[in-house]
């Protein structure tokens, strides 16, 4: 695990020395360059395998071809096997140098060979060509910038800003797509002019001109097998996921696991203590707060049932104050709450470990999200009761309630039912209904910067009939890589910790793909296939409950301790002085009586990410301080 980062049409050193730098905390083991006529390669090395003769920038045996990569490739001895018996020779015995020979052997069908998380480029001197691949999930970023016949690239977009004829501007329409996710999908970032590479997919740059392919997607509409019995199913995961645990065991360095006592990642320790010999290390987060905040009865649970070697670490309102750091780690505004917990445990786990595994893609693979269950049955009564169900029930609903509960917490969901009402009958706006942070109407008020237009992130994934097919493609070929992932890859590398997903081995994502939604979601019980699966291995009252979703006191936080920031933050005079937003608008967002606590948070996120990026002459590491 590492960073990367590298030019094409510049050959500057300092200038990649400062990019090389500005990613130093994704691997301060060490840093290599490679430089020739007009191409620069650099690399931040976080030692993982073979620590002696694993460094980077590597090259082939006649310097044709150079690489600098970040990941772990899990299959790379025998790989490595397949490819000595075509006669390639190794130096190492790292699976950087796979990658060199698998490039040599494959050409740009290499990424189709490899099995784990990866973002790479390799320097092709034969054909001047640049080829980069990032993994199929994808679990490592990497983006990229071209203008002017010159091509930056790097894990972080924080590097590519060292180079001076980078503009810093916002891209409105990736800002409008952020107020709907929470976060900017790909292939846009919140800079316009940068981009990042798609998961699955490949570019190629060569003579000026760039070439984007896809070399891996996930059909979710494919035939389905003759089904097969429960037994069956479960007997395939278990096997799948036991060997996505033990490939991802593979390591020189301590390893551990986050526990949050949820299903996902208790099913990973359990695993993994089934494997090693040794206790394993887990690592949990509690919070000050207590109550329907704290899990950690059942981290505790889990740990003791495993003899695992534990840890906990305990979060509270002083930790708002590393919100800029957050921001500043992920490079753009990303609302997701659990990076606070998240950046903070991975802080703790460095003292024990340098790699850790994760409960990541569960839901999206096993349908374990409320959306999978609530939005097929709305769906259905829609087609059985069209007029009824829209214009009759869900307003009469709206409005009988009102009077009867008028909490904040009510109110919310009294808007979603409302707004639910009028998008009945088309499944792309039901589901945008139910994920949107600021509704298509909201943002019309809020948003004054144009364009207004661009494309619908959601629209390619819901021209099928199936909801389910839709909502779970989408999820995971895009929420996936550009939210959750984001989340794990840039706040354990800020601590230079390397996390290992093997839920989302892709072997074990096609398995879960290919098999019938009954298996997956059998009633309400989501991720049914998998509870079955760990049956008789954790205690049943892991096993019994019901999903909880990882929840942080952040909105409390806010307004016990930064509601005077946050109204300096997003002043009349600020807001007006960008030109981004109607303050109007903005005062009403910011208001108690706004039932959506995620809008606030949006805009001052938004708010720090533009202090930190836009407006700042440098891009390092802020504090709240320095930013107001």
């Amino acid at each position: 695990m590492c960073g990367i980062c590298g030019t094409v049409g510049i050959s500057d050193k300092t200038l990649l020395e400062k990019m090389c730098h500005a990613i130093r905390h994704r691997g301060p083991d060490d840093s290599g360059y490679f430089i020739d006529s007009g191409i620069g390669l650099g690399h931040r090395r976080l030692s993982i395998i073979d620590l002696k003769s694993g460094r980077q920038p590597m090259q082939n045996e006649d310097g044709s071809i150079w690489i600098v990569f970040n990941g772990e490739i899990y299959n790379f001895m025998s790989l490595k096997d397949v490819l000595e018996k075509q006669g390639h020779r190794f130096r190492t015995a790292s699976d950087t140098e796979v990658i060199v020979h698998a490039y040599e052997e494959f050409g740009e069908d290499c990424p189709r060979h490899l099995i784990g998380m990866f973002a790479f480029a390799i320097w092709d001197s034969r054909q001047k060509t640049l080829f980069m691949a990032r993994d199929r999930l994808g679990k490592k970023p990497l983006y990229y910038t071209i203008r002017g016949g010159k091509l930056l690239f790097a894990s972080e977009i924080k590097s590519i800003l060292q180079y001076g004829d980078v503009k810093r501007e916002v891209d409105v329409t990736a800002l409008r797509q952020y107020l709907t996710f929470g976060y900017v999908p790909a292939p846009r970032t919140m800079f316009s002019g940068i981009s990042k590479l798609p998961a699955g997919c490949t570019l190629t740059y060569v003579h000026g001109k760039s070439k984007i392919q896809k070399y891996w997607d996930l059909n979710m509409e494919a035939a389905p097998a003759q089904p097969q019995p429960e037994e069956h199913y479960v007997e395939q995961v278990r096997q799948l996921f036991t060997e996505a645990v033990r490939c991802r065991l593979m390591s020189e360095v301590p390893l551990g696991a986050f526990l949050s006592g949820g299903l996902d990642s208790s099913s990973v320790v359990a695993v993994m203590s089934g494997l090693k010999d040794e206790p394993v290390k887990t690592i949990t987060a509690s919070f000050e707060e207590g109550g329907s905040y704290d899990e950690t009865q059942y981290a505790r649970l889990v740990a003791e049932h495993f003899g695992t070697e534990h840890y906990e670490v305990v979060l509270g309102s002083k930790d708002i104050g590393l919100l800029p750091e957050v921001i500043w780690h992920f490079d753009e505004p990303v609302l997701d709450a659990s990076a606070f917990p998240e950046y903070l445990i991975a802080e703790k786990a460095k003292k024990y470990v340098t790699v850790v595994l994760v409960g990541e893609g569960s839901d999206e693979l096993f349908l374990g999200y409320a959306q999978h269950r609530l939005l097929p049955m709305m769906h259905s009564y829609q087609k059985v009761f069209p007029g009824f169900i829209k214009n009759g029930l869900v307003p009469a609903a709206a409005g009988a309630l009102a009077g009867i509960i008028p909490s904040r917490k009510a109110r919310r969901y009294l808007d979603f039912i409302s707004n639910m009402g009028k998008a009945l009958g088309d499944q792309r706006e039901m589901y945008r209904t139910l994920i949107a942070r600021f509704t298509e109407p909201e943002k019309q008020r809020l948003v004054t910067a144009s364009p207004e237009g661009g494309e619908d992130p959601l629209m390619p994934f819901f021209a099928g009939d199936d909801l389910l097919d839709n909502m779970q493609s989408f999820e995971i070929k895009v929420n996936l890589p550009e939210n959750y992932l984001m989340n794990v890859d840039k706040m354990t590398m800020a601590h230079a910790i390397e996390a290992r997903a093997p839920f989302l081995d892709h072997r074990l994502v096609e398995c879960a793909a290919a098999m019938p939604a009954g298996i997956k979601l059998r009633g309400s019980d989501e991720k049914y296939v998998l509870k079955k699966m760990m049956t008789g291995i954790l205690p049943g009252e892991i096993l019994r409950r019901k999903k909880h979703p990882f929840t942080v006191p952040i909105v409390d936080w806010f307004e016990k301790d930064l509601k005077e920031l946050t109204e300096h933050l997003l002043s009349k005079e600020r807001v007006e002085e960008q030109g981004y937003f109607n303050y109007d608008y903005v005062r009403k967002v910011l208001s108690k009586n706004n039932p959506n606590y995620n809008q606030p948070l949006a805009l001052v996120y938004f708010e720090l990410w533009h202090r930190i990026f836009i407006e700042s002459d440098d891009v390092y590491k802020p504090t709240l301080k320095n930013l107001i």
